[in-house]
């Protein structure tokens, strides 16, 4: 099995996966993807892909619109998806999911985390790391204490913002967001580029 992988991921951050695909005879090639960060390699996308190499042209991410229906995005933990959607990167990730509604492609997420956070409906209860240390700078600065550490210009995501703000946008761009324990996301990415629907 063939599958592309976005030019875009960070070198030296997905090795499990990687050693995944290995394991299962799943040769990745990577190229710039318009949307997701796996693709399945079937006639369409390598079309493009020989179509653009026998003119020695370099590909570009809108080359593959239209090429593919299905597309597997990855996050490494909960921090990055709660920046992704309540953070500074929201309007990049809605763009993205536009992006792929407007072409017809179902876009999954997969979040990749070791919080026992199984399901949407899981988010909730999910702790945001960063919210203990905003309460202990504010605990500390009310009673005349760390002055001189700034108190962060707005309070930490909680999980139940996180999941509104998730189910949100599953109900507006169609997005689906999935979530693993970091080990089991070679065998996810495949299992959704290949599920078909009916």
């Amino acid at each position: 099995m063939l599958i592309i992988e976005d030019k875009g991921q960070q070198a030296g951050k997905h090795e499990m996966k990687h050693r995944w695909f290995d394991w299962h005879e799943v040769e990745l090639l990577q190229a710039p993807l318009p949307v997701g960060d796996y693709v399945l390699a079937d006639d369409k996308v390598l079309d493009v892909i020989q179509r653009k190499t026998r003119r020695s042209l370099e590909l570009k991410k809108m080359d593959f619109l239209g090429s593919y229906k299905i597309a597997v995005d990855t996050k490494r933990d909960m921090q990055e998806i709660t920046g992704n959607i309540c953070g500074k990167q929201h309007p990049r990730f809605r763009d993205e999911c536009i992006l792929a509604q407007n072409n017809g492609i179902k876009l999954y997420v997969l979040i990749e985390n070791t919080d026992q956070i199984t399901c949407l409906s899981d988010v909730v209860r999910w702790k945001n790391p960063r919210m203990a240390r905003y309460e202990k700078i504010k605990r500390m600065h009310s009673i005349g204490k760390w002055r001189n550490v700034k108190l962060p210009k707005s309070t930490p995501t909680s999980g139940e913002i996180l999941m509104k703000a998730m189910q949100t946008m599953q109900e507006k761009y169609g997005v689906k967001f999935l979530f693993c324990h970091p080990e089991e996301a070679g065998a996810h990415i495949i299992r959704l580029l290949t599920y078909q629907e009916g």
